[in-house]
């Protein structure tokens, strides 16, 4: 996963400011988190991939992480911009646990959903 992660944000342009990545982990709860002004260089931003360990659980609670992403980090002080688009990937091994819950989350989201392993779902 954190090959992936590295080599998705490789391509991205954080060194020079104009483009912010934050992270969530999710099982059933939300776990490791670093927000948009974290990590402002990419060799900071790939060394705290790289220190990730893995989120594991029996549910995928999609909709509660996306709306912690929607509620805390898409915001003013944890670093979000209004003149900037937000884009969130969500990358997971299971299918929401609540997948009503999820459509709701996601509303004001523009949203890629990637399976580990292959694209499973885009809207």
């Amino acid at each position: 996963m954190q090959l992936f992660l590295t080599q998705l944000v490789s391509r991205l342009d954080v060194d020079s400011g104009k483009t912010r990545v934050g992270l969530v982990t999710f099982a059933a709860k939300v776990g490791d988190v670093f927000n948009l002004t974290d990590h402002s260089s990419m060799e900071k931003l790939q060394s705290a991939i790289w220190s990730l360990g893995h989120t594991g659980g029996s549910t995928t609670n999609t909709a509660a992480t996306l709306d912690y992403v929607r509620t805390r980090m898409f915001t003013e002080a944890a670093g979000d911009r209004d003149n900037v688009h937000n884009i969130v990937v969500v990358v997971t091994d299971g299918r929401s646990n609540n997948f009503n819950a999820t459509v709701v989350s996601i509303e004001f989201i523009v949203l890629f959903i990637a399976q580990y392993g292959g694209v499973r779902w885009c809207c």
